[in-house]
């Protein structure tokens, strides 16, 4: 099905800028030991969507790179937040990512699953990148900050995708850019969806 002609006109970056800034303001859940993964896992494995991202640290030299430290997963209660370095999440990840009636929704996911499978071997199903799916419907910019201006009117922030997404304790700016990017991915899936398009 055809976007509709509303959505295929550029969108200029004065008109992103105009837009109210939108972050996530719900519940976040830290996972950083095996005591708190029951209740995330709980809730995640009771979806049916769940927005999901990975963060990496930066390189700042040539030929150097990280692999993911972070992975977001965002349901309709809550975002949890797994913190790779803190702990070995590969079993509860790989059983949320090969889960069949669970779509995982994010925007450049496949290049997060790529790099993920560095870390732990999974099988992936039921993954929606929303990115390739807006190019596949015309759109020539296909970043997360522009799908929620485009499809949801609001606006990103990006302020922190720099920081250390290593470091033990991450800073309440960092929980909150992370928690709105798996939130923003969940919201555009399910806008998507009730375009007839995803």
């Amino acid at each position: 099905m055809p976007l509709p002609a509303e959505f295929l006109r550029a969108m200029s970056r004065e008109e992103i800028n105009e837009l109210p800034i939108r972050r996530y303001e719900g519940a976040v859940r830290l996972v950083a030991s095996a005591q708190d993964l029951e209740p995330a896992m709980a809730d995640l494995l009771g979806e049916t969507v769940i927005g999901f991202d990975t963060e990496t640290r930066p390189a700042f030299r040539v030929g150097e790179s990280y692999l993911p430290c972070l992975a977001q997963a965002a349901s309709a209660r809550e975002v949890v937040l797994f913190q790779l370095a803190r702990a070995d999440f590969s079993a509860p990840l790989a059983e949320i990512l090969s889960a069949e009636g669970i779509v995982k929704a994010g925007v450049g996911l496949e290049d997060d699953l790529r790099q993920m499978k560095k870390l732990f071997p999974f099988e992936q199903n039921a993954i929606a990148d929303l990115g390739a799916l807006a190019r596949s419907h015309g759109l020539k910019q296909s970043g997360v900050r522009y799908l929620a201006a485009l499809f949801l009117g609001i606006r990103i922030p990006k302020g922190t995708k720099t920081s250390n997404w290593a470091a033990r304790r991450l800073s309440p700016q960092q929980v909150a850019y992370a928690a709105t990017d798996a939130w923003v991915c969940r919201e555009l899936y399910l806008r998507l969806r009730d375009l007839g398009i995803a």
